[in-house]
């Protein structure tokens, strides 16, 4: 079963890194085809987050209040609490496999790293939106663009030199992480 899944998931990840790839050239001169990996698989996957979240909200939890007895969550929050394991991962997979390939990190040091950029990018956000709307008394939606730009740098660089990093060949010695 587990060669059966492996078989399909480098399927997958050929796919999408030859449909990727396909529409590089016209890029190259801006971006490294790196970069652009990595913009299209966010894309790919924000699309896959406005998706779930529209059928959380509106099919799941039918625009009404999830009560679990103990905690009761508004419809909104719900679908964000519900979307975010399956579009973490699928983020996580994307970058791995596609965007940040070359890692000599093992996988489950790239997981707890990534989720840590991951809580820093939510911290963020809802830093900079408290900051710029609440007490620059900026416009939300402009305010929410520039926090999308920072956040997005933040995400990237922090992807490529820290959760997913490659080992620089010093001396020939396996990094602590590879032993």
């Amino acid at each position: 079963m587990m060669k059966f899944i492996r078989n399909i998931e480098k399927r997958i990840e050929r796919l999408l890194t030859t449909v990727i790839d396909f529409f590089y050239p016209p890029f190259k001169r801006f971006m490294s085809l790196e970069l652009f990996r990595y913009g299209c698989c966010g894309g790919l996957n924000l699309a896959l987050e406005w998706v779930l979240y529209y059928v959380f909200y509106h099919f799941v939890f039918k625009a009404k209040v999830f009560d679990l007895g103990f905690i009761a969550f508004t419809p909104h929050i719900a679908a964000f609490v519900f979307k975010f394991p399956i579009t973490f991962l699928t983020g996580f997979w994307m970058a791995r496999h596609i965007s940040f390939s070359g890692s000599s990190l093992r996988g489950r040091t790239q997981i707890v790293r990534y989720l840590l950029v991951t809580l820093a990018n939510i911290l963020i956000n809802y830093a900079g939106l408290k900051l710029f709307v609440e007490i620059f008394q900026w416009w939300p939606t402009v305010s929410y663009v520039i926090i999308s730009i920072i956040c997005v740098t933040f995400s990237y660089l922090s992807n490529k030199y820290y959760s997913f990093r490659k080992n620089k060949k010093t001396d020939g010695q396996p990094s602590v992480d590879q032993k």
